[in-house]
């Protein structure tokens, strides 16, 4: 992609809401901090990411990289890949390329906490960081955002946003990262050194028009909220790690976020040549729905919309049961007459995201549409995945040591690559 990127598709064009007299029509809201389907004559619609990929400039995951993925890694893609929840991409072909030819790159996510747990929506990113780590053998970084959230979210302190994020830590640890391959930071702790020398010099390369056309800011604007894309910025710049980079600058990484993310990153790439780094790459996922519906996210500030993972067997079944929105017919005699619809049934589609078994997928929209399987079988289904699910993690965090939650937080820890240590 050639060009400024950051002029592609300014968030403040995709935020911007266009309200017709009636009121009843809206554009779809999709910014790193909100993310709203569009309104079209007073009903809501689910996100249309086809929109996002014309709007933000990223290019379509299609069959032919997949099969190149699968080739080079001898894996079969991961499930969120195969069905479209992954769907999108900057510059994926150039990190098969350094995989092919033994050159390194390293994996970039973040966690920003907004509450005491994650929610499944933020737990999926952070399994398929944890499935690329795996497959293909490269370092991460997971930055914890606790300083975004407390210039974002008025209502919480800073002793709030750090507690949230020390917790972030176990959650993750649950997850199997290793401090051999894994480094876990706060914003507030790691804020120094070569990290806060990135900043700098990515804060001076971003004028105040940019951000604003980018993030929709304006003269009301917390001077820390414009400040803080730099701070998201620089983790993408490899030299932010000397512990395990040393003094390079050629090696790049691959970010995977969902798409409301990306603004930060277009103008990461837009910044990296002057700053003699190389741009990262990104892979982009779909958003987990609200209980409600697809018409929005899951938020951890709403307990009503979301599946928290400290969330009990009989939460997650009440949740399910009382909040998912479904697909389905007004009574059971219409719904076996008339059928369902998966597409917008939300137990479904979180069974897309968390079941791994492709053919009972396919067998279970199938038998929806007929009616031959109904609204309550399908959250039935949806609820044991997700209490399984969530039950291994909280059993697997009981065991997280706090030597272990220390090891992945020091940044002197030896994590060593031989891919890195050479030229």
């Amino acid at each position: 992609m050639t060009g400024s990127e950051s002029n592609k598709a300014p968030v403040a064009e995709v935020q911007n809401l266009s309200v017709n007299e009636a009121k009843t029509s809206q554009k779809q809201n999709v910014t790193p901090w909100d993310v709203e389907g569009a309104v079209v004559d007073g009903k809501p619609q689910p996100i249309n990411y086809n929109d996002l990929i014309e709007k933000f400039g990223t290019r379509r995951i299609d069959a032919e990289l997949l099969e190149r993925f699968e080739k080079l890694t001898g894996q079969r893609p991961h499930k969120l890949l195969r069905r479209g929840v992954i769907f999108s991409h900057r510059d994926f072909e150039k990190i098969l390329d350094r995989y092919e030819q033994k050159k390194p790159f390293y994996l970039y996510t973040g966690r920003g906490p907004s509450s005491g747990n994650m929610h499944i929506g933020h737990m999926l990113p952070l399994t398929f960081c944890k499935w690329l780590q795996d497959v293909f053998d490269v370092p991460l970084v997971i930055q914890l955002t606790d300083d975004e959230k407390f210039l974002f979210k008025p209502k919480l302190t800073l002793d709030q946003v750090y507690e949230y994020s020390a917790k972030a830590v176990r959650e993750l640890a649950a997850l199997g990262f290793k401090p051999e391959k894994t480094f876990i930071f706060s914003n507030m702790d790691y804020m120094g050194g070569a990290f806060y020398r990135n900043i700098l010099a990515v804060s001076r390369s971003i004028t105040f028009n940019t951000a604003k056309a980018t993030f929709g800011f304006d003269m009301s604007s917390p001077i820390g909220r414009i400040h803080f894309p730099s701070i998201q910025i620089a983790p993408a710049l490899c030299s932010s790690f000397p512990q395990i980079f040393g003094n390079r600058k050629d090696i790049p990484c691959l970010i995977p976020c969902a798409i409301d993310q990306d603004p930060y990153f277009r103008l990461a790439r837009d910044v990296m040549q002057p700053l003699k780094h190389k741009k990262p790459a990104l892979l982009h996922s779909k958003f987990l729905p609200a209980l409600q519906g697809s018409t929005t996210k899951m938020s951890a500030s709403l307990d009503s919309t979301a599946i928290y993972m400290n969330d009990t067997p009989a939460q997650i079944k009440n949740k399910i049961n009382r909040y998912a929105f479904s697909g389905g017919q007004t009574s059971l005699e219409e719904h076996r007459k008339y059928g369902g619809d998966p597409d917008v049934d939300v137990a479904y589609q979180y069974l897309t995201y968390f079941l791994d078994d492709d053919e009972e997928i396919v067998a279970l929209a199938e038998g929806y549409r007929k009616g031959e399987i109904s609204t309550g079988e399908m959250k039935a289904r949806c609820i044991k995945v997700l209490q399984e699910f969530i039950g291994e993690v909280q059993e697997r965090s009981k065991t997280v040591s706090d030597q272990l939650l220390k090891d992945l937080r020091d940044p002197d820890y030896p994590r060593k690559f031989a891919t890195i240590e050479k030229k």
